[in-house]
This record gives structure tokens, sequence and C-alpha cells, in this order.
């Protein structure tokens, strides 16, 4: 059992957020950057440490460490309410060690206003814990506000090419996106008449007064829209590649890794239970829009890709239509497949835009064409990327594959002529995957890349980049070797909500 003295919930939060304010105060840059390690390393112990004792601490109403600390905000019924069930404890852990391989990169990066950049990178990884821990949906939403905002930040001044365009695009679709879901998450709190944000007073009081299907139907709509454009649904994606392009290394590993999440969590958390009847309504028009948008439409265009960077951006807006999927498959199943693929390709993609820059330092360009042959120089870096590649494909031995295996066989059950074109995602990622280690890794090397090579000769990986790197694939690697740590809380979580989706 967990003994700590202390709330690992509110710690995890509290602990970044407290950096980031004593940097905004005038912290000496030395101290900044070595209480940075602790502030990044926090969430992730106490991540990992709730995710070992969670079958062993006892549960309460299906939370564990569940906690009140404020209730009856302004009589709204908004109180803060931190804890973990088993959909939420998979990836508040996968959030820790997003986070704290994120932040290792960054206080190496040598970033311009170094200061500044860990200040808005630690409100995120506050923000993040508290998408995850929070029970209230108020400060669920308000959490994912906070961790939202550093984004645009970041984008606008340390990004690359582009980047005052990909910062005034992605704020204009995630504020709507954002504007659309409070709206529906508003509709519903007025609607069902529990007075409360609390999610677990609020399945209560529908579980015996359920809103009238109209009304689901129409909530759920408002629901899918506005967190589908935080997740990327096609045809409302071009946000993301262009962002995740312009965006520095540590920022979009953070957001495409573990912000992008919060839209299919809050329809798994919120929308399925309390919406049965919406999701019946909205299932097939989700699963066409996500397997002919999502997967075969951006998945060619991935193919069509030359620029390493947006090659992983479009792929990680292609593997949100496997999630689309198993949620539209409304099984115990498929929403367990979901919850293990959001897991999964917050590890991997985080880890791709970790070895991409990685490759831009050694190649000068993102251009894949202009690289060849670096596997002689780095081999190390080489056998990264590899392994990465393999995992978001979803081959045997890593997170992803468990993922993405028990959505197609929940989807079956859905819709077999769906299932046939979405296991055709598998063999564009491989050509786009494997396509992208031959032209960066093997084959000769191109003419710009030994011009490159000969005024500053490629070195393989520091351990400054191989240490963010090798948490990521670790991570993965114990996921995908041993399922059953997270499969085990997930059913225990699901099974009676989908049950009740099912009727």
């Amino acid at each position: 059992m967990s003994n700590l003295p202390f709330d690992p919930l509110l710690v995890s939060i509290a602990a970044p957020l407290a950096l980031a304010l004593l940097i905004a105060l005038g912290l000496p840059k030395r101290w900044s950057l070595m209480l940075s390690y602790l502030a990044f390393a926090i969430p992730l112990l106490l991540g990992l440490h709730t995710w070992w004792h969670f079958s062993a601490v006892p549960q309460n109403q299906g939370y564990a460490f569940l906690t009140q600390y404020e209730t009856g905000l302004g009589g709204l019924g908004i109180g803060l309410k931190l804890g973990l069930n088993g959909i939420s404890m998979p990836l508040f852990a996968m959030a820790g060690i997003v986070g704290f391989a994120a932040g290792l990169y960054a206080i190496q990066s040598g970033a311009e206003r170094l200061k500044i950049y860990l200040m808005l990178l630690l409100i995120m990884q506050g923000g993040l814990m508290g998408v995850f821990a929070s029970v209230d949906v108020f400060f669920l939403y308000f959490f994912h506000e906070l961790a939202l905002i550093p984004t645009f930040i970041m984008v606008g001044v340390w990004g690359g090419r582009d980047r005052s365009y990909a910062a005034m695009k992605m704020t204009i679709y995630l504020t709507a996106g954002a504007m659309i879901s409070l709206v529906g998450l508003i509709a519903l709190y007025v609607q069902s008449g529990a007075n409360s944000f609390d999610l677990i007073e609020l399945k209560r009081h529908l579980a015996a007064q359920p809103l009238a299907v109209s009304v689901q139907q129409n909530i759920f709509g408002l629901l899918l829209l506005g967190f589908g454009v935080l997740v990327s649904l096609w045809p409302f994606h071009t946000w993301a590649p262009l962002g995740y392009g312009a965006a520095p290394s540590s920022n979009a590993m953070l957001h495409a890794g573990v912000l992008k999440k919060f839209g299919l969590y809050g329809l798994i958390q919120v929308a399925l239970p309390l919406l049965p009847e919406g999701m019946g309504h909205w299932a097939h028009p989700l699963a066409w829009l996500a397997v002919v948008g999502n997967i075969l439409v951006v998945g060619l265009i991935t193919i069509a890709q030359r620029d390493l960077k947006q090659m992983i951006g479009y792929s990680s807006v292609m593997h949100m239509g496997y999630a689309f999927l198993g949620l539209a498959a409304a099984s115990v199943l498929g929403i367990g497949g979901v919850v293990l693929m959001m897991v999964a390709h917050g590890l991997s993609v985080a880890l791709m835009f970790l070895l991409a820059t990685s490759v831009h330092h050694r190649t000068q360009t993102f251009a894949m064409d202009e690289m060849g042959g670096l596997a002689a120089k780095a081999p190390v870096l080489a056998a990264f990327f590899v392994a990465a590649t393999f995992a978001s494909i979803g081959l045997p031995g890593f997170a992803n594959f468990w993922g993405e295996l028990t959505i197609f066989v929940a989807l079956w059950k859905f819709s077999p002529l769906i299932t046939v074109l979405a296991i055709a995602g598998v063999i564009i990622s491989a050509v786009y995957g494997l396509r992208a280690v031959a032209s960066v890794f093997f084959g000769p090397a191109s003419q710009r890349m030994n011009e490159v090579a000969q005024a500053h000769p490629p070195t393989d990986l520091r351990w400054a980049e191989r240490v963010p790197a090798l948490i990521l694939l670790v991570a993965l690697l114990f996921v995908g070797l041993w399922p059953k740590s997270l499969s085990d809380p997930i059913n225990g979580a699901l099974a009676p909500k989908t049950q009740t989706a099912a009727r």
C-alpha cells in the first residue's frame, strides 16, 4: 500500500507550478536549472508510485487516492477533488514519464531565454498532471486550459519555420475546440440537474435519472465536435502537423504526447458513461470519419511527406483515427484498447519528435531526401529511431501493438468492413515509417549530407539525448511485454460503463 505522508496527486501538480512561479518571481538561472530537474522528477516518481500501488490502495467509489479539497465553490457545485481510476491512472503515469523526458531534453537544449522556456514547460507539466488527477469536470477543463496556453507562446517564440502562422492556426482551432467542449460540458451540467461538476455525483445522479435520448445525442454531438478538434479528428486536423512541425521539441513532446489525449480522455471519462445513447447515435458517423479521413486520407498524405517532422505530425493525426474507431466500438475491449493506445502513442510520438530533432542537429535539415548514410556515423541514434519506428507501426513487443490489436478485435464486432479498411492503415504506417528509416540512416548519403559532414562531422547521441530517449523506449517495452499492468485496472474501470453504453 501507499504510505506517503502527503497526497501524491496534489504534490505532482503543485511541484512544477511552484517552481514556475519562483522562476517568474526572479529565481536565479543556476537555481532554476537545478530545481527544474527536481520539478520534472517529482511527477515522474509520483506517477510511477501511483501506478505501482494502484491495485493495493483501497478504492472509494471506483477511485484510488481520492481526496476532496474544496466543495461547492460559489454555490455551483465546483470543488477541487483529486483521484485516479483505472482510466486516468495509466495516463497520469504516462504524463509523468513524458514530462520528465521532455524536461530533461529542455534543460540541456540551450534554448534562448531558457528560464522562461522552462517556466512555460513546467506550467504545461503541472496542468497535465491536474487533467488526469481531477475528478471534478470543471477542474479537468481548467487544468487543460492551463496546460494549453504555454503551447501557443512556445510555438510563437521558440518555434521553427512558419512559427507565427502555426501559432495563430493552433490558437484558432484549439480555442474553438475548447469553447465548443465547454458549451457541451455546461449543457451537461444544466440538463443533468445534479447541481454538481463532480464526476462521481454526475454518474450517480444520471444513473438514477438519465437524460432524454435527444438531449444525450445533442450534448454528445457538441462534446464530440469540441473534443474532436482538440484530438485532430478529420477534417479538423490541419492545425496539428503544422503546429508540431513548428513547435520546439519539448513542447511538441508534451503536446502531441500528452495534452492531445485530453479530448479522447474527456469522451471516455465524461461523455461515454454519462451519455450512452449519444454514443450509440454518433458511433457510425464517427467511425467513417476516422477510417476514411484520419487513417486512409491522412495516411496517404503522410506517405507523401518529405519533411521528417511533418511526417511525424501527420502520422500522429493518422493514429488518432484508430483511437476514435475503438471509441466507436463502445465495448470494454475497444475502449480499453483506446486507453492503451493513448499511453503507447504518447510515449512513441514523444520519442519520435525527440529523435527527429536529434537528426536535425546532425544534418541541419528535416528534408529526408537531403539525408542518408547517417547510421554509419550515429549508430545509437539509428538504433533508437528504428525501435521508435517499429513501435509506431505496432510491432509486437511494444505497447502500441496491444492498443491496435484490441481495437481491431473490438472493431470487427462493430463493422468488418471498417475493420478491413482500418487494417490497411498498418500497411500505410509501415510504408512511410520504413521509408523514413531508409532515407535518413541507410543508403548513400546525399550531396548536401556529404557537404554538411565535411563542415561539421556528425556525432552520435549525447547522453543528454540518450537518457530521455531511453526512458521513453523502456516504458514502451515495459508495457509491451507486460500489458496486464495497465489492462487490469482499465478493465475494472470500464466494465460497468461500457455495458451501460452497449444497452
